[in-house]
């Protein structure tokens, strides 16, 4: 994908309820095809560098949570404690330790909402992971949160979106994403987000004639959509119609307006004519 995608629709500018597959190159012969074999870190690894990094005050009160977790058997109970730990891991600007506490907290509440924000957040933190294994891991606590939200709830469009994203780009599971989305897009044939989803999978496996009708479909229903156009006029250059490519890229440019994505867009058009 261009670098103009990453400067004005990369992941970091659209809320995590709506979050895209990133902008990552695949892998030689495009989607991951099978499940992600890296071995995760492990949270009992990671929270033990953490430690090292919090202040005595803070460790004396984790060290309390700690010991409360293994005193008490009431769910109630340990849900506010895990959420209490959540907050001292947050205060102190781990946000990995810190959404784990949170996550299990939501299991424990049976909130929906809760285990879809603790989820999004993985995937959030997972975009901008420098391990590997770290990933992983991430992308592991990701897809259960929100499974968990999608068992609560079946019409949860936002975890469903989500755990989407976390099969393709985490867990290297695509098809299951793939078949997520399709759920939604049959019950609502022009739904965007799936339908941008969709389309972006599909460009990035190489099935531009797929692409063009998921994009087609978003353009229909938001005829101002750039991203869709931007992504639509991929499409017609990998299917070899330039001129549609020229016409759509001189379109995006018009909408966007803004000097740097227009120098990009105008070198882009030059080197396909």
């Amino acid at each position: 994908m261009s670098l103009i995608v990453l400067l004005y629709w990369g992941a970091n500018t659209i809320p995590p309820a709506k979050l895209p597959v990133s902008e990552k190159k695949p892998a030689a012969g495009g989607m991951p095809q099978g499940p992600n074999t890296m071995k995760a870190a492990s949270f009992d690894s990671l929270l033990t560098a953490s430690r090292m990094l919090l202040p005595k005050t803070a460790t004396d009160s984790v060290k309390n949570f700690e010991s409360q977790l293994t005193a008490s058997r009431d769910s109630t109970r340990l849900a506010v404690v895990f959420s209490n730990l959540s907050g001292i891991w947050k205060r102190n600007k781990n946000e990995l330790i810190g959404n784990y506490y949170a996550g299990r907290a939501a299991k424990l509440e049976n909130s929906g909402k809760n285990l879809t924000f603790a989820g999004q957040l993985f995937l959030k933190l997972m975009e901008s992971e420098q391990s590997p294994s770290v990933q992983v891991w991430e992308a592991a606590q990701a897809a259960y949160l929100l499974e968990q939200a999608v068992k609560i709830d079946s019409n949860n469009e936002d975890a469903k979106l989500s755990l989407a994203t976390a099969y393709i780009e985490g867990t290297g599971e695509p098809m299951r994403g793939v078949m997520i989305l399709r759920g939604i897009t049959n019950q609502k044939p022009d739904d965007i987000p799936a339908n941008m989803l969709l389309g972006r999978m599909s460009l990035q496996s190489g099935q531009n004639d797929k692409a063009v009708k998921r994009f087609e479909v978003v353009l229909k229903k938001e005829p101002d959509n750039s991203e869709a156009m931007f992504f639509l006029a991929q499409a017609y250059e990998g299917l070899g119609d330039k001129g549609k490519a020229v016409e759509l890229l001189t379109q995006c440019k018009k909408l966007v307006n803004k000097p740097d994505f227009s120098k990009e867009i105008d070198q882009k058009i030059s080197a396909l004519k």
